[in-house]
C-alpha cells in the first residue's frame, strides 16, 4: 500500500488570525498537510506559537525571515504558502511566492489598491500558479441558504440589493485601535472588511461590479471627534490610570494578547492597544455606496463602525419576490468590569462582551403569497460550522455541491474593486467604472464567478 504525500505548507504572519491554520494543519488535517516553518518579523510571536505548538502537539517548527522567502520555497520544496500577515504587504508575498513555485492561501483582502492588483494579476498569468482568498462568510450556511433560494428561482431574477453592516463598539472599534487605522495599511474598511460583503454579492449574484459611488467620512472615532464631544483621549489602553474608558482595550485583560503583543511590542514598537480616539486615523468609520453590476442588479451597501449592537441585514428583491436575511451576532455592548470589554472567545479579533441575545432568520415572500421562514442549518464550531468547512476545502479538496464557495484570485479582484473604486469615489466625489481602474484584468468579459 502507497504512503500519502503531503502538501508541504509554510504560513507567513505570526498574528492573531494565524492559529486556525497551525492547529488544523498539526491536527484535523495532518494527514494531507505538512507545516514545515513560520516566519514573521517580530520573532515573539514567533516563539510565542512555537510554544503553543510545543504544548499542544509536543513538536516544533521551522521558522525563516520572511525576507527568505523565496530561498526557502525553492530549497525546502514548498507546494503553498499561507499569508496572514498585514494587508499591505499580500502583493509582495503572494507574488514572491508564486515566482519561487508556490501556490498561495491568503487571507481576505488580496491586497489594498489597483497598482498592487495589477502586480498580482500580472504574476498569476507569467507563473500559471493558484491564488486562493480565504472568504469564511462564504462557508457560513445563513449565507449559503440564502444563496440556494436565489439559485433556486424563489425570488425570480434579481433587481436590487439592501445590505447593511453593524461594526459595534467593540469590534468596530478595534480597527482603530490597530494597523488598520491607516488606509496606506489596510484600504480603509471599505477593502479590509467590506471586501467579506462585497465578496457575499458577487458570489450570491455570480456576477461583476460595473460602477460604484460612494460617500463617508471619520464622523465618531479620531481625536477631532473627540474633542467635539468632550471626550478624553488616552494614547493606548493599557495603562494604571483610574480613568479607563469602555473603549479602552488593556491587553493585560487577556492573557493571549498580553503575550501575543504586549510582551512582544519591544521588538518592532507595534502597539496593539492605540486610542482609538487618539493620533493618526485616516480610514472613515461612517460609509455608504451604490454599485451598478453587469448583469443589472443595484447594490446598496452601508457599513456602520460604532453600533451598539453587530451584525447585518440584507434585502433582495427580485422580479417575482424578495429575501430577506437578518443576523444578530451580538444585541448590546455591556463593558466588562474594569472597563474593557475584551474577551478572547470573539471569532475574528479576539475579542468580544457580554452578549443579551442573538440569531439569525431568513424570509422569503413572493408576490401575492404570505411571508415564509427559511430554515437555517448550523453545525458545530465558529460561524456555524463555516470555518471547519472552509479549512476542509482548503487542505482536502474543493466539496463538489454547487456552492463553489472556494475563491479564486478573479473572486479576490472582484471583492476588492468595489472597495477600490469605492476609495476613489470618495477621492473625487463621483462615479468609478471599475473597467477605468487600473486591475490589470478586465472583469467585464469573465461571466460568473471563478468556479
Amino acid at each position: 500500500m502507497g504512503t500519502t504525500t503531503r502538501t508541504r505548507y509554510v504560513l507567513i504572519g505570526a498574528g492573531n488570525r494565524c492559529e486556525m491554520y497551525i492547529t488544523s494543519m498539526l491536527g484535523d488535517h495532518n494527514g494531507v498537510a505538512e507545516l514545515v516553518a513560520l516566519a514573521d518579523t517580530n520573532p515573539g510571536r514567533i516563539e510565542y506559537y512555537q510554544d503553543v505548538v510545543e504544548q499542544t502537539f509536543g513538536e516544533r517548527l521551522g521558522s525563516f525571515d520572511p525576507e527568505d522567502l523565496e530561498s526557502f520555497i525553492q530549497e525546502n520544496s514548498i507546494d503553498r504558502v499561507i499569508i496572514t500577515t498585514p494587508d499591505y504587504t499580500h502583493a509582495s508575498l503572494i507574488c514572491t511566492s508564486m515566482y519561487a513555485g508556490a501556490d498561495v492561501i491568503v487571507e481576505k483582502p488580496l491586497t489594498i489598491d489597483a497598482e498592487s492588483t495589477a502586480r498580482i494579476a500580472q504574476a498569476v498569468a507569467d507563473t500559471g500558479r493558484e491564488v486562493i482568498v480565504a472568504f469564511n462568510y462564504r462557508y457560513s450556511p445563513r449565507n449559503t441558504a440564502l444563496k440556494k433560494a436565489i439559485d433556486d428561482g424563489l425570488i425570480g431574477r434579481v433587481t436590487s440589493i439592501d445590505f447593511s453592516w453593524m461594526l459595534d463598539t467593540v469590534h468596530g472599534a478595534d480597527y482603530f485601535r490597530r494597523w488598520h487605522r491607516l488606509k496606506e495599511n489596510s484600504g480603509g474598511l471599505l477593502i479590509h472588511k467590506s471586501s467579506h460583503h462585497f465578496d457575499l454579492v458577487n458570489w450570491w449574484l455570480e456576477d461583476s461590479p460595473h460602477s460604484v459611488f460612494a460617500a463617508g467620512g471619520l464622523k465618531f472615532y479620531g481625536p477631532k471627534n473627540a474633542a467635539a464631544r468632550g471626550f478624553e483621549t488616552h494614547e493606548r489602553g493599557t495603562h494604571d490610570r483610574s480613568d479607563q474608558e469602555p473603549f479602552d482595550l488593556d491587553l493585560r485583560s487577556d492573557e493571549r494578547l498580553e503575550k501575543l503583543y504586549l510582551a512582544n511590542e519591544h521588538f518592532d514598537g507595534y502597539r496593539r492597544d492605540q486610542g482609538v480616539f487618539n493620533g493618526q486615523i485616516s480610514i472613515e468609520d461612517n460609509l455608504s455606496l451604490t454599485v451598478q453590476y453587469e448583469k443589472g442588479p443595484i447594490l446598496s451597501y452601508s457599513l456602520n463602525a460604532h453600533s451598539p449592537w453587530e451584525g447585518y441585514r440584507v434585502a433582495i428583491n427580485g422580479t417575482e419576490g424578495r429575501l430577506e436575511l437578518d443576523v444578530v451576532e451580538r444585541a448590546a455592548v455591556l463593558p466588562a468590569s474594569g472597563g474593557s470589554p475584551v474577551d478572547p472567545s470573539y471569532s475574528d479579533d479576539g475579542q468580544s462582551s457580554k452578549v443579551r441575545s442573538k440569531g439569525e432568520r431568513l424570509v422569503v415572500q413572493r408576490h401575492w403569497q404570505e411571508a415564509q421562514e427559511i430554515p437555517i442549518i448550523n453545525s458545530e464550531g465558529s460561524h456555524g460550522g463555516g470555518d471547519k468547512l472552509l479549512l476542509q476545502e482548503l487542505f482536502e479538496g474543493r466539496q463538489v455541491d454547487g456552492y463553489s464557495r472556494q475563491a479564486g484570485f478573479l473572486d479576490g479582484v472582484r471583492a476588492i474593486a468595489v472597495g477600490i473604486c469605492g476609495n476613489k469615489s470618495l477621492e473625487t466625489g463621483e462615479l468609478v467604472d471599475v473597467a477605468h481602474a487600473g486591475l490589470g484584468v478586465n472583469l467585464s468579459s469573465v461571466e460568473q464567478v471563478q468556479v
